[in-house]
């Protein structure tokens, strides 16, 4: 059977509490792929970062700067019934596209993962795992189902994080 797919695009989240669910993004440079997974409620979200920063007064995609990002991405889950405190986050992406960039305009890839992790340790979210740097692009799926991410490469597929709970046999909702 196959699992119906959701393509986040750049700028923008998805959330889900569908078990059949995939939550897609493509082409990671140095954008940001956060996922957030609550194992325990079987809802999971996705938001692909563009920059580090939202500037002063800009309301609107929230899910394109890492530090609106994560509140908007909390507050989609919420209507889920996922509290903060359940919440586990993986990292994808962040990577130096540019070998010449000396400049962080041109680096925006660590500012980005960095900008990222500071905004998920300020809401309190843990990050379990990561794939984050270098100088490759990479793509994202969240599997509902099975609270798992996988990332793949030009040359590989891997499966990147799976929740404790779900690989223990939870039977998600």
């Amino acid at each position: 059977m196959s699992q119906p797919e959701v393509i986040v695009r750049m700028g923008e989240l998805a959330v889900s509490s569908e078990p059949n669910q995939v939550l897609t993004t493509l082409g990671l440079g140095s954008c940001i792929g956060l996922a957030m997974l609550d194992p325990s409620q079987g809802n999971v979200g996705l938001a692909h970062i563009m920059l580090p920063a939202a500037p002063n007064g800009h309301t609107h995609a929230p899910a394109r700067f890492a530090d609106t990002a994560v509140p908007a991405l909390l507050a989609a889950l919420a209507r889920f019934g996922s509290a903060a405190a359940s919440l586990e986050a993986v990292l994808i992406g962040g990577a130096r596209m540019f070998a010449f960039a000396r400049s962080a305009a041109l680096n925006v890839g660590p500012c980005n993962e960095a900008a990222a992790r500071e905004a998920l340790g300020m809401a309190g979210i843990p990050i379990r795992a990561a794939a984050t740097g270098g100088s490759i692009g990479r793509s994202v799926r969240v599997l509902a189902a099975e609270a798992a991410v996988t990332v793949r490469t030009a040359s590989e597929t891997t499966e990147l994080y799976r929740a404790e709970s779900a690989a223990a046999g939870l039977v998600l909702r």
